[in-house]
Parts: C-alpha cells; structure tokens; sequence
C-alpha cells in the first residue's frame, strides 16, 4: 500500500530527515520519503493496520498531519 500524507510544520531538511527516519522506524514501513519543498511524507506499508502508528511517528516530531 501507498500513502500520502500532506503535513504542516515540516520547514526544513533536518525535521523532514526526523520525520523519514521516525516513519522507517514503524514495523511494516517498506519506503518512507518525508518532502519539507512539498509538505508530504509518501509511505509504502504492508498492512492497513499501522497507519496509526506512522500518523503518531510523524506527529512525534511536531508535525501537524492535514491529510
């Protein structure tokens, strides 16, 4: 499965870099790329059931998700 997600909050490399590293970190996360240009992290997973476990690693780095 593939998501995008649209945030706010991300400004720069470093919190985009967080961000990307927190989500690769949640089991079941094949692909994370976190896009502070675009306000988005796309996310391949393999299992619907983790989504609120990637929404909560990139909200733990002060971002805001909008969708």
């Amino acid at each position: 499965m593939q998501k995008k997600i649209y945030v706010v909050g991300m400004f720069d490399e470093a919190t985009a870099s967080k961000v990307q590293a927190s989500v690769s970190g949640v089991a079941g996360v094949t692909n994370c790329v976190a896009s502070c240009e675009k306000s988005q992290v796309l996310v391949d997973y393999d299992d619907a059931s983790i989504e609120a476990a990637i929404d909560s690693a990139i909200s733990s780095n002060g971002v805001d998700i909008i969708g």
